[in-house]
């Protein structure tokens, strides 16, 4: 008897006759509601965030232009009020 299911074979079959690499697929960066985000979209914080080393606070609702997606499809690369940093996908919404 094999050790696995035939459901897990066609898995494994499926995987080695994809035509590209899973590190070759392209990232899709979306926000909270599930909205794809690009490079220059504009979003909006939905809640206040307190920015790590400063004391500065993000207010709910802040609107943040020309954002860039970065090699993690969970953060995105913004400038606010002149200040380059990084904000978590789960915290915008496209705007």
């Amino acid at each position: 008897t094999p050790l696995y299911s035939s459901a897990a074979s066609d898995v494994y079959k499926r995987q080695k006759t994809y035509p590209y690499k899973m590190e070759d697929a392209p990232i899709v960066v979306k926000d909270v509601n599930g909205n794809i985000l690009a490079d220059g979209d504009t979003v909006v914080l939905i809640k206040d965030l307190k920015v790590k080393g400063t004391s500065v606070t993000l207010k709910k609702g802040t609107t943040v232009k020309k954002i860039k997606l970065t090699e993690d499809d969970q953060e995105i690369d913004c400038r606010v009020n002149g200040t380059s940093i990084v904000l978590r996908t789960e915290f915008v919404k496209k705007g």
